[in-house]
C-alpha cells in the first residue's frame, strides 16, 4: 500500500505541474483555460502512444534478439520456473549483445512483458545468481513497474518540453508585461524539469528496492541477488563500457555505467540506490528468511 500510495502521489505532483504549465501558457497566448485543456489532452495521448510502444521501443534500441528454449535452455527455463512460481504468463526472453553485463524488463504489463538479459551478463553469472537477477526484473513485471516508469519518463519529458516551448512564446511576445511573463517561464523551464525529474527518480530508487524484495522472496536466496548486483556493478564499471544513454539507464537493473562516486546533493539525480545500500537490504532480508535475528 505505501508504494502504491507513492505512486499516486507521483503522479498527482506531475499532473499537477502539467495544469499549472498549461494555465501559464495559455495566460501567455490570451486563453488561459485553454492552455491548461490543451495541455492535459497533449499529455494523455503521448501517454497512450508511449505506452503501446514502449515495449517494442526498448528491444529495438537495445538490439534485443527474442530467443527459446533451444537458443538459450539455461536463461529461458530460469525464467520459465520463476514465472510459474510467481504466477506470472510466461514472458518473451530476449538477449541483448550490448557489452554491459546487465537486465532489464519491458512491456505494459504480465500479459506483454518482455525480460532481457545482456550477453555478458550470460557470460558471467552463475544459475543462482542469474535466477536471483531474473526474479527482481519478474517482480517489476508483476507489479507494473514498467507500466508506471514508462507513463512517469513521458509526463517528465512533457514538462521539459512544454516550458521551453512557453519560453519562446514569452520571448517573441510584444505585450507591455512581456519581461515579468518572461521572468515567470525562465523561472518555470528551471525549476519544473528538475522537480518532475527528483519525483521521477525517487520512486525509480523506490521501486528497485521493492523488487529486489520481491525477487528475493520469489527465489529464497537474497545473497544470490546481492552477489549478482556485486559482480554487475564491477562489470559495468570496467574499462571499454561506452554506455551514454540517460534516457534509458534507469530501465536496467544496475546503473548501466558502473558505480559513479557521488555525494551530498547528486545522490538526488542517482537512477538506482546504491549497491551497497541495495546489499544491507537484501542481508537484512536474508537473515528474517532465515531465522537470523
Amino acid at each position: 500500500m505505501q508504494w502504491q500510495l507513492r505512486t499516486i502521489m507521483m503522479f498527482a505532483f506531475m499532473t499537477g505541474l502539467l495544469v499549472v504549465i498549461g494555465l501559464v501558457a495559455g495566460a501567455l497566448l490570451g486563453n488561459m483555460w485553454m492552455g491548461m485543456w490543451v495541455m492535459l489532452g497533449f499529455s494523455v495521448l503521448i501517454n497512450i502512444v508511449s505506452l503501446f510502444a514502449s515495449k517494442k521501443m526498448a528491444l529495438s534500441a537495445h538490439k534485443v534478439h527474442l530467443v527459446t528454449r533451444a537458443e538459450e535452455p539455461v536463461l529461458y527455463d530460469v525464467v520459465e520456473r520463476l514465472a510459474n512460481k510467481a504466477g506470472l504468463p510466461m514472458p518473451e526472453v530476449g538477449v541483448s549483445e550490448m557489452q554491459i553485463p546487465n537486465a532489464f524488463a519491458t512491456g505494459r504489463g504480465p500479459k506483454d512483458a518482455a525480460v532481457v538479459a545482456t550477453r555478458p551478463l550470460l557470460n558471467m553469472l552463475t544459475e543462482e545468481e542469474l535466477e536471483g537477477v531474473m526474479a527482481h526484473e519478474l517482480s517489476h513485471v508483476k507489479n507494473r513497474d514498467i507500466l508506471v516508469m514508462s507513463v512517469a519518463s513521458t509526463l517528465a519529458s512533457i514538462i521539459a518540453f512544454v516550458t521551453r516551448m512557453a519560453v519562446y512564446s514569452a520571448i517573441f511576445n510584444n505585450d507591455e508585461d512581456n519581461g515579468a511573463n518572461l521572468a515567470l517561464v525562465l523561472l518555470m523551464d528551471i525549476t519544473m524539469p528538475i522537480a518532475a525529474m527528483l519525483i521521477q527518480l525517487g520512486v525509480s530508487r523506490s521501486r528497485e528496492y521493492l523488487a529486489d524484495e520481491s525477487g528475493a522472496r520469489l527465489t529464497g536466496k537474497p545473497m544470490a541477488l546481492a552477489s549478482a548486483l556485486t559482480r554487475l556493478e564491477g562489470g559495468c564499471t570496467a574499462r571499454g563500457n561506452t554506455y551514454n544513454s540517460d534516457a534509458t539507464a534507469n530501465m536496467w537493473i544496475t546503473n548501466p555505467r558502473g558505480k559513479s562516486a557521488l555525494s551530498g546533493l547528486q545522490n538526488l539525480f542517482r537512477t538506482h540506490p546504491t549497491t551497497e545500500d541495495r546489499i544491507a537490504r537484501l542481508r537484512k532480508l536474508d537473515a528474517e528468511l532465515n531465522g537470523r535475528y
